[in-house]
Order: C-alpha cells, then structure tokens, then sequence
C-alpha cells in the first residue's frame, strides 16, 4: 500500500504539469486569456509548488507522513474541481495556485513514504525506481491525456479528471495507509518558513519573468533580488534557530548536497523535453493534441523502463558509473534531438533521439532521488524529499525561462514561419544537452561510499 499510494500521489503532481501544456490553446480561447496572463494558468502552480516544498516536506516529518499525504492531496483535490468549473482566468489562475499548494505539501510525503518505509539499499532503489517510473511516466502520458479530453471533451477535463482519482485514492489512504514514522516534534519554525517560501517563491517568479521582461527589468530583477536576500536570511535564522525547519547539518551529507546540486543543474535541461517537444509537434509538424500525444508515448514507455532496470543494473555497475552513464546518455538524446527540421517526421526525427534521452532520463532520476536520501536520519526523511523537489523545480523553473529566451531568440534570427520556429527549438534542445552534459561532469563529486550503498 505505501509504494501504491506513493506512486499514485507523485503521478497526479506530475500529470498535472504536463497535461495542462497541451490544453493551454484551447484554455485561452475557451476563457479568452491573453498571452501574458496565459503563462500564469503555468506559473502559479510552478511558484507555490516551488515556495512551499521545504515546508511540505519538513511537515511531514513534525505531523506524519499520512496526515500530510491526506491533507495535501485533498487541497490537490478540491483545487482541482475549483479549476475544472472555472468561469474566468482569475478563478483558473487562483485554482492552479492552490495546486500548488496541495502539491508542495503532498509530493515530498510521497517520497517519504518510500524512504522510512524501506531500509537503504536494493529493496528502497526499486521503490524509488517505482516511484520516478510513475512520475515522469505520468509527464509524458499526460501529453496523450491531455489530448484526448482536450480534443474530446473539454479543456476543464485536464483538471476535472484528478478529482475522481484524488477521492479514490483519499479514501484508500486514509483506511489503509499506515503512519510508518511517529513524529518528536510538532513545532514549526515560522520565521524560517516565511524567509524560505518568500524566498524561494520569489526567486521563482523572478526567473518566471525573464522571457519575457529580460533580465534587467525591474519586475525581474526585484523578485530575484528578494529571493535572494530571503534565502540568506533564512539560513541566518536557521543556524540560530533551537528547532529549525532546515537544519543545515542535512547538507553536511555529501550524498545530499552533491545529489541536490546535481538534480538542480540537469533539472534546467529536462524542462525542455516536454514543453519544446509538444510545441514542435503543434507548431511545426502540426499534430494535433491527441496526435502529439501519441508521439511521446516512446518517451513514457522508455522512462519506465529505465527506471525499472535500474535496479537490475545496480547488480553489475556501481551507483556513481551507472549515474555517469545515464548522464552521457541523456546528453547525447538532447543534441541529437536539436537537428529537429520543419521537414521532419516522426520515425527520422522524434522516434530515436526520444527513446535516448528518455531512458537516460529515467536512470538519472531515479539514481538522483536515492542519492538525494542516502544517509539520511528518518526523523529528516520528509526535510531530504522536500530539498530535492525544490531542487528540481527551481531547475526546471530556471530551464524553462532560459530555454525558452534562447528558443525565441534563435527563432527570431532565423526569420519566420516553420523553419524558424524548428531552428528555435532546435537550439534549446542542444543547450538543455550541454546543460546536462556540466551536471554529469559533477557525478564525480558523489561519494565513493553513496556508490557502494545503492550497488
């Protein structure tokens, strides 16, 4: 029941992110949103996702991992239903927020589950490889997801269709699911949560408005200026603080800190897999939503195969070199995917460079988020699962923002039409390639003993 629960709770985090990006055409004629306002129906989940993670995950190991599951999923829940039935952009825009709150609290406790739950070792490398199978699994389905109801039902499907999911799954938690951890404290550290949701909120909007304002706008250069002054006084605050909401003795764990800074770098390039592969398919090949669903299902099915294997792999290659490997791998998807074309077709473009880049994927996360908890006390297991969410969504809000700036501007020096668009994203791919190929560089950094824990 706890992988079970674990798996489900991180799929509809996932399948949310990725789904809404195929319905985004036709929310903005079916609400009538302005571009601007467009990329909020995205950024608000991203921004209070990216905020509150660290308190998410630090709750779980104050209150119980099964109160915070349940109460994060009903917030999920409700969310949902609120932008399901949502009459203007104001109301989706506030309903997306709110997603994001219910998953920042509710996908580090999936996490968590898995770590207190199984002892370090093969039996915890094949839960995680579950859980990562389900989770990215989840990002490309939701390509073929959100098609489907976009194009059949409505748009309001894309969010209406976690509720039924979210209440089965609420019921089944909460007769079934065992608290596996009994909590010492139940204090939170309130100057620390302000500092770091502030901080980390507004280094993600900051970023969130580089695309389009630049970098020395006022409305970008502000906010990451205030996340920025709100982290270092956060970490002023926690090294002061007798119960702190970060103990900061958590990055002393090399495991942890090496992992952590891995899975923020790679995480800049990954962001492109999606959101550029599903704007190429619309925008230059002219698939449909359904269609350009469809074409990512090799990248779903590598994913979970990958993740799977990993364990089996671990058998025969050590935990660092496995890593490393994955990493080259991934790379190689990404640069070979950026010689996309206006021409370009499915079986000589999308099929081959898709299956590399995603079984590399697969491998690098699943080996990041048993790295990213190694040697971690239980008592902190909710705090190591909330820091590598973050860690992840900062690199992906980062990516998205820089990819996406360098994506318009090689389109607009290519000139118009199919071709320059192709060559725009072309250009993001190969950077994200580059991108991930610096992380691989800093596997070398992981302990020899991580190598030996995971083996």
């Amino acid at each position: 029941m706890a992988v079970l629960a674990a798996c489900v709770g991180q799929f509809v985090v996932v399948l949310d992110i990725s789904v809404i990006n195929v319905a985004l055409p036709s929310i903005r004629a079916g609400l009538g949103i302005g571009e601007g306002s467009l990329q909020w129906v995205v950024n608000a989940y991203v921004i209070a996702f990216a905020g509150l993670l660290m308190l998410g995950g630090r709750a779980s190991d104050l209150f119980g991992h099964k109160k915070i599951f349940v109460l994060g999923l009903g917030v999920f829940t409700f969310a949902s239903l609120l932008g399901g039935l949502a009459n203007a952009p104001w109301m989706l825009i506030v309903a997306r927020a709110l997603q994001g709150i219910g998953a920042a609290i509710l996908s580090p406790a999936t996490l968590t589950i898995l770590t207190t739950t199984f002892p370090e070792g093969r039996k915890r490398v094949r839960a995680v490889a579950a859980w990562t199978a389900v989770g990215t699994g989840g990002g490309a389905l939701g390509g073929l997801v959100g098609g489907l109801l976009t194009d059949y039902l409505s748009w309001r499907w894309v969010l209406l269709v976690n509720v039924p999911l979210g209440v089965i799954v609420l019921i089944a938690a909460t007769v079934w699911l065992a608290e596996n951890h009994r909590p010492k404290a139940h204090r939170i550290d309130l100057l620390g949560t302000l500092l770091v949701t502030v901080g980390v909120g507004s280094l993600a909007y900051g970023i969130s408005r580089i695309e389009v304002q630049g970098w020395a706008a006022a409305e970008t250069l502000v906010p990451l200026v205030i996340g920025c002054t709100g982290l270092v006084a956060f970490v002023a605050v926690e090294r002061r603080t007798s119960e702190p909401l970060v103990p900061l003795g958590l990055f002393r764990i090399r495991s942890v800190s090496v992992a952590n800074a891995i899975t923020l770098v790679s995480g800049t390039g990954f962001y492109a897999m999606w959101y550029f592969l599903s704007l190429y398919m619309q925008n230059v090949l002219g698939y449909s939503a359904v269609e350009t669903g469809l074409a990512l299902l090799p990248h779903t099915v590598s994913m979970i195969l990958a993740s799977q294997f990993a364990p089996r792999l671990l058998q025969w290659i050590d935990g660092r070199t496995l890593l490393l490997l994955a990493g080259l791998l991934t790379s190689a998807g990404f640069v070979w995917q950026s010689f996309m074309g206006a021409d370009g077709t499915f079986l000589n473009t999308l099929l081959g460079p898709g299956i590399l880049l995603s079984c590399g994927a697969g491998l690098m996360m699943t080996l990041l988020a048993v790295s990213a908890t190694a040697g971690v006390d239980l008592s902190q297991a909710g705090l190591a699962a909330g820091l590598v969410n973050t860690s992840r969504t900062i690199g992906g809000a980062i990516g998205l923002s820089l990819l996406a700036l360098i994506s318009t501007s090689r389109a607009a020096e290519a000139g118009e039409g199919a071709g320059a668009l192709a060559s725009g994203y072309g250009r993001a791919f190969l950077v994200a390639g580059l991108i991930i190929l610096l992380s691989t560089v800093m596997v070398a950094l992981l302990p020899k003993q991580q190598r030996e824990s995971t083996a």
